[in-house]
């Protein structure tokens, strides 16, 4: 189990290569060595025969999944991404995006039949998530970053923590769960507050209980928690001096697999910093009015989101994978991203 992460970080990887690349290249390249490689995963060489997929040469897209992997709990093994995001450099139209595919979706993996979305890594790791996510939404994935709790964790500590602003309940949970693994932390209040990496990530854990301040509940309050501690990482490391950056670095990259190598991860870097934005826009995947919930008993594998067209209840991943699709190749971030009567505002 797993819940939390990350785009801002990959950012934060993008702008400090493109400055070392200049200045100290050697360094950079000494501490992107420290990110664990899995080329047995490369997502260009997954088998997508007979599946539908849309891509861009100007379009990057890059799967961002969590980890649970703790040495307290011995839990190596891969298991459910409660934390699937697609972030997206839009080169066409000078935008970033970040994309959250919601845990509960009941989705077609190929297979193994329909089941929740963050079941396909467990029944066949990251190469049937991707192929999952090609078969519902028909977007061809450049590359994967997958994070752990350390990695989220030690940048939210190296920055000097993150400001969030949490209500009665969310407070409440934090402080009387263990959704805050370190109990000396489990001290938070209601209101703003400056929260260290172990009660950022508790926040970023929050499911079930307590409602976020815009009045979001379940996996779209917990998605959005997510989101929104990624961009206050990413808004802080702006600020610190480019020096600082490396150290930062290096508290994310030990913790981190990835099929990128390091000339990739350059280019991609090179192509970030042309676009001279470093705003994020956001949408969660089902959309709100394109989807409802699964009834008592409906399906085997529990509770689930069911995707529809809007229009009428039964299953249909058609609406939300155009919807999906409109917003990563089209959408120019220019006004408020919509689809039918649904308005997703960029934060």
């Amino acid at each position: 189990m797993w819940k939390k992460i990350v785009f801002g970080f990959l950012m934060v990887i993008s702008v400090l290569a493109g400055f070392l690349a200049a200045k100290a290249q050697v360094t950079f390249f000494d501490s992107l060595n420290h990110v664990k490689r899995d080329y047995d995963t490369v997502l260009e060489n997954v088998d997508l025969n007979g599946i539908k997929v849309n891509s861009d040469t100007d379009i990057i897209n890059i799967l961002v999944v969590g980890n649970d992997y703790r040495k307290e709990t011995n839990y190596t093994a891969s298991g459910l991404t409660d934390t699937m995001i697609i972030a997206t450099m839009d080169l066409k139209h000078g935008t970033l995006k970040m994309a959250s595919l919601m845990r509960d979706n009941y989705v077609e993996i190929p297979g193994y039949g329909y089941n929740k979305l963050n079941a396909a890594n467990s029944f066949g790791g990251i190469e049937l998530l991707y192929k999952t996510i090609a078969t519902n939404f028909n977007i061809e994935i450049d590359g994967y970053v997958e994070v752990g709790f350390k990695a989220f964790t030690d940048v939210v500590d190296a920055v000097g923590g993150v400001e969030v602003e949490l209500t009665e309940s969310e407070a409440e949970y934090l402080n009387t769960t263990n959704y805050i693994r370190d109990k000396k932390s489990r001290n938070v209040k209601v209101g703003k507050q400056t929260l260290n990496g172990a009660q950022a990530l508790g926040y970023c854990r929050i499911r079930k209980k307590g409602t976020t301040v815009n009045g979001l509940r379940d996996d779209y309050g917990r998605t959005w928690r997510q989101r929104t501690v990624i961009k206050a990482v990413f808004d802080k490391v702006k600020t610190f001096p480019m020096t600082e950056w490396l150290g930062i670095a290096n508290k994310l990259l030990g913790n981190i697999k990835t099929d990128l190598t390091n000339e990739k991860i350059i280019s991609y870097v090179t192509d970030g910093l042309r676009l001279g934005t470093t705003e994020i826009h956001q949408l969660q995947v089902p959309l709100e009015g394109y989807y409802r919930s699964s009834s008592p008993g409906e399906f085997s594998v529990g509770d689930c989101l069911v995707m529809t067209d809007g229009i009428n209840s039964s299953l249909s991943a058609t609406a939300n994978a155009e919807a999906l699709n409109n917003f990563i190749f089209k959408y120019n971030g220019k006004q408020p991203f919509s689809y039918g009567n649904f308005t997703s505002k960029s934060d």
